[in-house]
């Protein structure tokens, strides 16, 4: 990371209210007045700074949260969205344009998975879904219509992680951008700092935190980003994923804990993670040695905020994964549910649910099997006690 702190970065940030607050005030305007006519048009232009056109193109709320997010990710400029979704496809279709190529990670949220496979074909883009670990045939499958390569930092979810300098030297020598979903290593990685020309969050996960929230960003240059917003041809302007500013606002106070909950994250995943592998289980997270990239994701983080709280226990068939979340849910440690970042565990089968997208051969064929369950690890205070819990729960269903 090269002494890049991005929790610093944030923490430098000072926004004062329209009367002092230490918030921000909340903008609470769909459209905005212009003194002048003059000043109008060149709003429209695209040349007149610091004035407010309509919340669709851009709000002083949701530009308090660009600023802090570009920050974070240390990049020039940021664009919040209304949702994870909202951030990666206009992205990718501000790249894109008929008869366009995407090299894109074969394990990817099942969302942005049925985007490049069902939706983007529609308009001539065509992906070919690639190992992202394997730089060799990630340049193999570069035609000479390709614009991206595209990958999320860790994936999700049989967190596979990306050699991100790697992928970043690739796309220089083909004329590439390289987009990375950043989404589940917040502070741990800044994929920007590695090479990366565009990082996309679901602020929806880690970065608000409280499961109460959708929303996403877009970060990368002040080009880029003007382009996104261009109000002729910017696919954010002219799709309309805008996030609201009283969410904006909302996001904006959680960011600021964000560095206390990603060590916490980390620290109960590890410990989880290390606990059940000695009790002879399947597990997979990046901060244990036996995960093939250990050696290549322990180079990439700032060891700080330490491997991510995400990990992945495969206990053999889907009824038995389904036995357990219902068994650890009754027990009260945690949700049967989706997403990520929330205070409490949050679980899933991926197969069935976050990636229910991707057909059943191409799951197997990446390896995802159908007893494997996703675990969000929470910010649980005495993981010590969660662990015995947990195995309770799997010696009553022999599963240790």
């Amino acid at each position: 990371m090269n002494n890049f702190n991005p929790a610093d970065k944030i923490q430098d940030l000072q926004y004062f209210g329209e009367f002092g607050g230490v918030n921000p005030s909340i903008s609470d305007s769909s459209t905005y007045t212009f003194l002048s006519a003059k000043t109008m048009f060149d709003t429209f232009e695209g040349n007149a700074e610091g004035c407010y056109l309509y919340s669709r193109h851009s709000s002083p709320s949701n530009l308090y949260l660009d600023k802090a997010i570009a920050a974070m990710e240390g990049t020039e400029a940021a664009n919040v969205s209304a949702s994870g979704m909202g951030a990666i496809t206009p992205t990718l279709l501000q790249l894109c344009s008929q008869g366009d190529h995407i090299v894109s990670s074969r394990t990817i949220y099942g969302g942005t998975y049925a985007f490049l496979k069902n939706f983007t074909p529609k308009f001539g883009i065509k992906t070919s879904f690639v190992d992202i670990t394997k730089l060799d045939v990630v340049e193999a499958a570069i035609t000479p219509n390709t614009k991206v390569i595209y990958c999320e930092t860790v994936s999700n979810p049989l967190l596979e992680v990306a050699d991100i300098t790697g992928l970043a030297k690739l796309a220089i020598k083909h004329n590439l951008k390289l987009v990375v979903d950043n989404t589940f290593s917040p502070l741990s990685v800044a994929p920007a700092k590695m090479g990366a020309d565009i990082v996309i969050h679901s602020l929806t996960k880690y970065i608000n935190g409280s499961s109460d929230t959708v929303g996403g960003v877009v970060c990368g240059s002040r080009e880029f980003i003007n382009s996104l917003k261009d109000v002729n041809s910017g696919a954010s302007m002219l799709l309309g994923p805008t996030m609201d500013s009283l969410r904006s606002a909302s996001v904006m106070k959680n960011l600021r804990t964000l560095h206390i909950r990603m060590k916490q994250h980390s620290y109960n995943a590890m410990y989880l993670a290390t606990k059940f592998e000695n009790d002879g289980l399947k597990i997979v997270y990046p901060g244990l040695a036996s995960h093939p990239s250990h050696q290549l994701y322990a180079s990439m983080i700032n060891p700080e905020y330490g491997f991510g709280g995400m990990m992945t226990v495969d206990v053999g068939t889907i009824d038995k994964a389904n036995e357990l979340m219902e068994l650890m849910q009754d027990r009260n440690l945690g949700y049967l549910a989706v997403s990520l970042g929330f205070y409490k565990t949050l679980f899933s089968a991926p197969g069935t649910s976050t990636s229910s997208e991707i057909p059943l051969e191409e799951q197997k064929e990446m390896g995802l099997t159908d007893g494997l369950i996703r675990f969000s690890i929470g910010l649980d205070n005495d993981i010590e006690r969660t662990y015995q819990m947990m195995k309770e729960c799997m010696n009553e269903l022999n599963i240790i």
